[in-house]
């Protein structure tokens, strides 16, 4: 899914003035209003995941994750689909290549995750994966690609949803198969990496889950009611897996 990549700017409710202070109530109230009477149809808010206003929920999870793992984004890195995340999260990345299903200026390679021979073998220090590896028909000949392309001791950093609507874009493309837990995907990632090698972490919450499929952005919801995760609602599903360094 491509969608704008944005953080959430957060602030607290500033009253040092009654100006500011009646301001801040006002987009209190707005946002209280959008999400209480907004969601009275059986149609989402913004059908596009909240792009068009902002940042998508599971984005909101996927850059949280993403910010507590940069320091495995190093060396030389693999992002598939573009290098987005690589250059706002990386240190000393020294090789940045991207694998993409289509030939865009700046792909190294154009390709499956399935199958990509074309990758040599024990290249690569980390690879990003975000929100990909459910629109393969095998998810299991993808991970087993991921083992394959990286180095000794190098790590993969995926994510996957676990609560989400169908993206309509990549299902008429290629196709939108999978939903994973923290269950299943310990277990897939667990038969290459080993369970020695393999990090599983959740994100969501009930409210969160409901907001992302309304398409509410994540800049109407304060983060304290974000950053509150319930196992049982597992929106993203994120994944370290770290290949032996005697592989």
């Amino acid at each position: 899914m491509h969608v704008p990549r944005v953080t959430p700017k957060r602030s607290t409710m500033d009253t040092s003035s009654p100006r500011k202070l009646l301001s801040a109530l006002r987009r209190a109230l707005r946002n209280r209003f959008y999400l209480c009477y907004g969601m009275r149809g059986t149609a989402p808010i913004n059908p596009a995941f909240g792009s068009a206003e902002g940042t998508p929920v599971d984005r909101y999870y996927i850059e949280r994750f993403l910010e507590r793992e940069r320091g495995l984004i190093a060396g030389a890195v693999l992002e598939i689909g573009d290098r987005g995340y690589t250059g706002r999260f990386g240190a000393g990345v020294t090789l940045s290549d991207v694998l993409s299903a289509a030939a865009d200026e700046g792909v190294t390679y154009v390709g499956d995750l399935a199958s990509c021979p074309e990758i040599p073998s024990d290249s690569y220090d980390c690879v990003v994966l975000t929100q990909t590896l459910h629109y393969l028909r095998d998810m299991g000949s993808g991970v087993a690609e991921l083992t394959r392309i990286l180095k000794p001791g190098g790590s993969v950093l995926c994510t996957v949803p676990g609560i989400s609507q169908i993206s309509r874009f990549d299902m008429d493309r290629w196709g939108d198969r999978w939903r994973l837990t923290s269950l299943s995907a310990n277990e897939l990632f667990s038969e290459r990496f080993g369970p020695e090698g393999v990090r599983v972490s959740t994100y969501g919450n009930a409210l969160a889950a409901v907001c992302f499929l309304q398409g509410v952005p994540a800049e109407r919801i304060s983060s304290r009611k974000l950053d509150r995760c319930e196992p049982d609602y597992q929106l993203i599903v994120a994944i370290v897996a770290t290949k032996a360094s005697d592989a």
